[in-house]
Parts: structure tokens; C-alpha cells; sequence
């Protein structure tokens, strides 16, 4: 597997680990939101940045996992900044009682993860009624970042420093996609429904919501950068819907030829930590190195539609 560890521009590689690409790098006086933190490569992302010194607050589904991550991280690090707040990404009501209560904090906010996901069950609506995997991966996103960004430019005015954002995407918007990319008339229908083609449109989402926030942050002129990225294959339980019984063979087949968890979150902490992503805006990053997206990934019209279409499905 020797290509599992050619090294990139960045100097590394798929093979390399959340701690080895943010060694020596100091987060200190850095706050970061990571969503799906309670398990897999949100829980590694977290206990990484923890350990370089972010307060780390984790935006967790089922806060007794959360709490559990939070007990194991403080047990190996004394010194670790972690937090544990309720967040259920599938359900707007929970997203703005989130956010109201992190912005009634009075914490800054530097860095915003959105990692997040949801794979695998046949056709399911959400409590707002919308399509499951869009409304868990892209839609609970969107409005998270949205009334949380005020916070990020208060925060980037006030210290200096170049706020981040970064959305956790997947290939799977390169290999599972609709024709038309975007179902915007049929989100909701179950004709044609595949929990392939409904989850590669999602991390389709992730990667047009960062492109044209990312946009609209450049034409503000406010220090904050906007990103997506691959994580890799990586063995953890998003797929355990769909595999059920079988998810523990996959675990154990998995670890010899996908990423672990360490190697899963790299990207994401490169991304959100490495001084050499500073500036850098609107890309697609796998293997802590910068990628290329699909096509439609890279459509600046498709980007602004489902902007605008989002903005009225969360209102």
C-alpha cells in the first residue's frame, strides 16, 4: 500500500495522523465548535485540538457519549478545555437552541467544524419534514453556521486572527449523484430515492455551501475562511444503519485496508489548525493536501441556487 503513504505538497500523506500534522502547532486562546463529536473522527478531531490547546466545545446528539468522550479526553489530558452542549443537526429547533445558548456564553468563536454526518436508512423525513440525509448533513449545517457567524466575525474583529470554517464532506459526491445534482423540486420525494444518491447529494451540499460562504466572506471582507474536505475511508460506525448486522465485520475487515479514526480526522485538523491553510479559501482538501472536487462541486450557479434554496427551507 504504498501509495497510502506518498506524501503531498503539504508533506503529508493518507497515512498521516490528526497529531502528526498539527505537531508543535499551539492553539492556545482558540475556541472551536466541532458537531458529532461523540464518536469516530469528531471525537479524534476534538482530543486533538484539545491537546494543542483549543477550548474545544462538543456539539453532541446523545450528550452520555458526549460526556464519556469528554471524561477520556480530560483523563488524558489534565490540562484540556472541553465542554459538552446538546445538538441534534436533523432538527432546527435544536440547532437555534444551540446556537442561542453558545452565543448567550459569551465565548468566542475561532473555529466552526461541521463534521457531523449521517448515513444509511431508507427513506426518512426529519422532524421539519425534509429528507433525512439533506437535512442532517447540509441543511442543520447551514443554519448552525449562519447564526453562529455573527460570533466569528465578532470574534475575528476582536482578536486578530483569521477565523475557519470547514465542512466535512465525502467522495461520495464525486461517485453518488443525481443527474441534476441537487433534487430542489424533489428533495422530499421517494421516487428514485437511493440512501447512496440522497447521501452523495448532501456531501454534494457540504462542498457548495463552503464554496459560496466562502465566496460571500471574501466579498465582505472579513478574515474568515470557508473549506471542504474528503476524510477518507475511515473505519467508524456512520455506515451502521445500513450494515446493521454486519457492521461488526466491517470493522474488522476495515482496519486493514481503511484509515483509522487517527488517520480519519488529519484533514480536518490540518485544515483548522496548519498555518499553511491560512488564507486559503473555497478548496477541497483529502489527505491534508488540497484536492479537486467533482464538476458539480466546482459550479459557482449551483452553489448560489442552493444558497438561496436553503435560506427559504430554513425559514
Amino acid at each position: 500500500m504504498w501509495l497510502f503513504n506518498r506524501k503531498g505538497p503539504s508533506g503529508f500523506s493518507a497515512s498521516s495522523t490528526a497529531e502528526e500534522v498539527t505537531q508543535g502547532i499551539d492553539g492556545t486562546g482558540l475556541t472551536a465548535i466541532v458537531t458529532g463529536a461523540s464518536s469516530g473522527i469528531g471525537a479524534e478531531t476534538a482530543r486533538v485540538l484539545a491537546m494543542r490547546g483549543v477550548h474545544v466545545i462538543m456539539g453532541v446528539r446523545n450528550m452520555s457519549a458526549g460526556s464519556d468522550v469528554k471524561e477520556a479526553i480530560v483523563k488524558e489530558i489534565p490540562s484540556a478545555k472541553v465542554d459538552v452542549m446538546e445538538l441534534d443537526l436533523s432538527s432546527f429547533e435544536s440547532v437555534r437552541k444551540f446556537a442561542s445558548e453558545y452565543n448567550s456564553l459569551g465565548l468566542p468563536l475561532n473555529l466552526l467544524i461541521n463534521n457531523a454526518g449521517f448515513f444509511g436508512t431508507p427513506f426518512k423525513l426529519s422532524r421539519d419534514n425534509i429528507e433525512l440525509h439533506f437535512a442532517t448533513n447540509h441543511l442543520g449545517h447551514f443554519l448552525l453556521t449562519n447564526l453562529l457567524l455573527d460570533k466569528m466575525k465578532k470574534t475575528t474583529c476582536e482578536s486578530k486572527r483569521e477565523g475557519r470554517i470547514i465542512n466535512v464532506s465525502s467522495e461520495a459526491h464525486h461517485l453518488f449523484q443525481y443527474s441534476e445534482g441537487i433534487r430542489f423540486d424533489r428533495i422530499n420525494d421517494q421516487s428514485g430515492y437511493s440512501r447512496f444518491t440522497a447521501y452523495g447529494q448532501s456531501k454534494l451540499a457540504n462542498v457548495l455551501h463552503a464554496n459560496e460562504l466562502a465566496r460571500r466572506l471574501k466579498e465582505d471582507g472579513v478574515d474568515i475562511t470557508a473549506n471542504s474536505l474528503h476524510p477518507g475511508l475511515v473505519v467508524t460506525n456512520i455506515a451502521r444503519y445500513y450494515l446493521g448486522i454486519f457492521n461488526g465485520l466491517f470493522h474488522k475487515i476495515g482496519k486493514f485496508v481503511l484509515k483509522n479514526v487517527q488517520q480519519g480526522a488529519a484533514t480536518t485538523c490540518y485544515v483548522a489548525l496548519h498555518p499553511k491553510v491560512e488564507g486559503v479559501t473555497c478548496g477541497y482538501f483529502t489527505d491534508s493536501n488540497i484536492g479537486q472536487a467533482s464538476e458539480k462541486g466546482r459550479d459557482a450557479d449551483l452553489a448560489k441556487k442552493l444558497w438561496d434554496f436553503s435560506m427559504d427551507m430554513i425559514q
